[in-house]
Order: structure tokens, then sequence, then C-alpha cells
């Protein structure tokens, strides 16, 4: 059985409550906040919930074996690192840190430690997400072209970070996991609208050594909510769409295909080489056994606690996903001049 602290009932600290409280494995749970009524309402909600205003009374309860820190981003390092030093596994919402230096330095304590470092990209352990990975794994989009991502809502507006550093991890992680490559540049262009200095629109571009790209929309002003990613291979054509109710996922049998046609008719030099043909097929929505990603999540944290195994958003995808947007962030600072990657 598994103790665990949940540092921070605000926006999201909620929702963690809820997971961890329906394991089995999970026998005491505290909850940690500054505002009183924040834990009033989770007591109310799970009485059997134990709550304190102060989180040194977290990292010294040697009984506790796990803190999940559910703060705002500028917050997670120095939350992340307590809790390891005092010997916790630590789950830290995303991103992992603000900088690569701080990514870094946790994945060094964690494994100094030996403890697991795990890193909430929700959208990893999405069934429509793992689905894609298979499709792409298997062949079946042949080379894959482009990934064109959206993600658009008007607000939440944070006043902590700009709308790329809030949004675009959850769409950063997902293209890192289905492409298995890390990009070697990245540019970014964006507008701050609302709070002078905070971008409240961002574009941002990653390239790939295998010339891949991938294209980031991401906005707190637009008048719909939309969470739609679509990825163009040389064979089908994938939309994922988060917001659908009953079509995560859209197969579409669409393509340009390239016939040799100096083969058929050598002498006729003047058409060119190639002949486009344009290619229409069926489209599939498949059937997706859906169950919500954040249980998955909470679930392989508590595993990977027992059983020593490493998640699959372990410290090195967190510091992959940081490492992008620190890059992004540069370009962002200098009109959107492209930045390597190391």
């Amino acid at each position: 059985m598994i103790n665990i602290a949940i540092i921070g009932a605000g926006y999201w600290g909620p929702n963690l409550i809820r997971n961890f409280v329906q394991l089995s494995e999970v026998d005491q749970i505290i909850v940690c906040d500054i505002r009183e009524d924040r834990l009033q309402k989770m007591s109310s909600q799970y009485p059997k919930v134990k709550t304190t205003t102060c989180s040194e009374d977290i990292f010294k309860n040697s009984t506790i074996d796990a803190v999940d820190v559910a703060l705002p981003a500028q917050m997670h390092y120095t939350y992340t690192k307590k809790g390891l030093l005092a010997g916790k596994h630590v789950k830290v919402e995303k991103p992992l840190a603000v900088n690569t230096n701080e990514a870094n330095e946790l994945i060094d304590i964690a494994r100094n430690k030996n403890k697991i470092l795990m890193v909430g990209h929700t959208f990893l352990y999405n069934p429509a997400v793992r689905k894609i990975k298979e499709y792409i794994k298997n062949g079946d989009l042949g080379e894959i072209y482009y990934i064109f991502s959206q993600r658009l809502n008007l607000g939440k507006i944070r006043s902590d970070v700009n709308v790329m550093w809030n949004l675009a991890p959850h769409d950063i992680s997902m293209v890192l996991y289905w492409l298995d490559e890390l990009p070697s540049k990245v540019s970014a262009k964006g507008v701050s609208f609302i709070q002078e200095g905070i971008e409240d629109v961002v574009f941002m571009n990653l390239d790939f050594p295998s010339g891949k790209t991938a294209h980031f929309h991401v906005s707190w002003l637009d008048p719909s909510k939309t969470r739609k990613i679509v990825i163009v291979g040389s064979k089908k054509m994938i939309v994922y769409d988060d917001v659908s109710v009953d079509a995560k996922i859209t197969i579409y049998d669409k393509g340009i295909d390239k016939k040799n046609i100096m083969a058929e008719l050598p002498e006729i030099e003047s058409f060119g080489k190639f002949q486009l043909m344009q290619r229409s097929g069926d489209v599939l929505i498949p059937k997706i056994d859906f169950r919500e990603p954040l249980s998955i999540e909470c679930s392989e944290f508590v595993e990977c606690i027992q059983n020593g195994r490493k998640p699959l958003a372990d410290g090195i995808n967190g510091y992959n996903v940081v490492n992008v947007l620190e890059k992004a962030q540069e370009s962002l600072n200098n009109m959107g001049i492209p930045i390597s990657l190391n």
C-alpha cells in the first residue's frame, strides 16, 4: 500500500485526488494547500483524506511514500526537489521545470536517490493517442510528412506563464512520442494582447532531422475550444480531435501519389518525369476503448513505485519537452529566429 500527498488543491489538484482515492493500492492521502477553504471542500468530498496547510509536514513525514506536485509552473522545481531530497517519489504536473538546468538537476537527484520522477504529460496516457502511435509504428500512414496542432480556447488566461508554456507541453509531448525523434530546430512567434510581456497567442515550428516538421498554434483568445491535431502521411492521414465525443480519431485514406510516366512514354519529355495522382479512399472512425487518461497516469505512478519500473512520462521525457519550450522561448524573444537544439 502506498501513502501519497498532493500539494496543491486548486485547479488540477481535485482531479488528482479523485483518481488516487479510487486506487486500491493507495492507503492514505494527504492534501496540502495554503487555502483553508479548498481543504475544507476536499475534506467534505473525501472524509478519509487528511489535510494540512504546511508542506514541510509532508516532507518530514516518513510514512508518506510519494508526492504529486500540482502547483504553478514556477514552483515545480522547488517542490519537486524538496520531495526527492526528502526521499519521496515525485510526480509533478507539466512542465517538469521552467528551464533545462532545473530539469537536469531534478533528474540527477531522482537517479541518486533511486526514486521515481514522473511528469504529468497526461495525453501520453490517452488511449486515442496511443492508438495513433500504433498506426504510425505499424506504417499504416506511410512516411510522416508533417503534423499540425491547434490548442485554442477563450481563457483561462494565466499571469505566471505565457500561453506556450501553459498549453504547448501537451502537444509537444504527443508529437515527440509519436515521431520518436527529437527536433533539430525550433522557432516561435507570439503576440501579447491582454498582458504586456505575456504572449496569449503563439505559433511554433519544430524541424526534425528526418525532414518531418510540426506546427503548433496555441491561444487563449479564440472563440471556440479546439483540441485538434492533423497528421499527414504518404499513405493516409489522421485527424485527432480530443473535443469530439465519438470521433477522437478519423483516418482518411487520401493522398497524392507520384506515377512515373517516363517508363511508359519515354519519348514524351514535355510532361515532366512524374504525373501527380490524387488518391481518395475510405474514411474510418475506429472504436476506442476509452478510459480517463489521468486515471491511467495515476495508476502507472503507483505501479512504478511498487515495481521499480520507469514510467513512460519519466524525467527524461519531461526534460525533452522543457528543452523544446526553452529554445522556443529564446526564439520568441528574438523575433522568431530558429534556434538549434543540442
